[in-house]
């Protein structure tokens, strides 16, 4: 009897593509300007070792996570460069990789076990990945603590 073939889930597949870094801070400029004139186009905000999201956020939650977490990077990354955020395809993204700033270990290089980012924004619905890592209380309490009050303007 033949062994019955599961077919590839379509997240796994984008996610273990082809990315593009922002290198410089006006790449991610220009990224994030893509993401927010698309931020209703139903964006999945995945923060790796969170449970994913069963829903696309609101254009309100796209907006103010985009802000958030641009505001942590260049606060914590303080390279006159940023090569820390990866798109699958910069000027039309749908799906962005962005790695945690006090967590980089070996984010370059080629590893059959690559690390995990410490979020991600995906146009599919995102899977839960296998954690390599415990999610840093500090990143969990930022995460939690990103939406409780809602969205400001």
């Amino acid at each position: 009897m033949p062994v019955p073939t599961v077919a590839p889930d379509p997240f796994l597949t984008a996610f273990r593509g082809s990315f593009t870094a922002a290198l410089r801070w006006p790449q991610l400029d220009a990224l994030w300007a893509r993401v927010r004139a698309d931020a209703g186009g139903g964006w999945y905000l995945y923060a790796i070792g969170e449970p994913p999201p069963a829903r696309p956020a609101s254009a309100a939650e796209v907006e103010h996570f985009v802000a958030e977490l641009d505001r942590l990077l260049r606060a914590e990354h303080t390279a006159d460069y940023c090569g820390i955020v990866y798109a699958d395809d910069p000027a039309a993204p749908t799906l962005i990789k962005v790695y945690d700033p006090n967590n980089l270990g070996m984010v370059c290089g080629s590893s059959t076990q690559p690390p995990l980012p410490g979020w991600v924004l995906s146009k599919l619905p995102p899977v839960d990945l296998p954690a390599t890592r415990l999610l840093a209380a500090n990143r969990r309490r930022w995460w939690q603590r990103l939406f409780a009050r809602g969205p400001t303007t």
